[in-house]
């Protein structure tokens, strides 16, 4: 059991020096910092598009309809009824 606590501890070991030695490792942790930052800007946009798109802090009571001027605006007939039967015809 000590051998193989000795073991595992020494492969941890060996792995942090080697880790801490390769140039590589810091590099792909800059990059993968740079992602997650990348990532906490867009929630963060996401975050400010939420809040504007659920309008709890607008108020929106100046632009509203009133239900009874609807009846004031007249309604437009269409002047003839268009046929569709034309448009698929080939003789013409």
């Amino acid at each position: 059991m000590k051998k193989l606590l000795l073991s595992l501890a020494f492969t941890a070991l060996h792995v942090m020096a080697a880790n801490a030695e390769n140039p590589a490792v810091e590099k792909k942790s800059d990059v993968v910092k740079k992602h997650i930052q990348e990532q906490m800007q867009k929630e963060q946009k996401y975050a400010k598009e939420q809040k504007f798109y659920q309008g709890k802090d607008y108020n929106l009571s100046a632009v509203e309809v009133d239900p009874n001027d609807l009846d004031a605006i007249p309604t437009i007939e269409p002047e003839n009824d268009f046929d569709m039967t034309d448009v698929y015809r080939d003789d013409i």
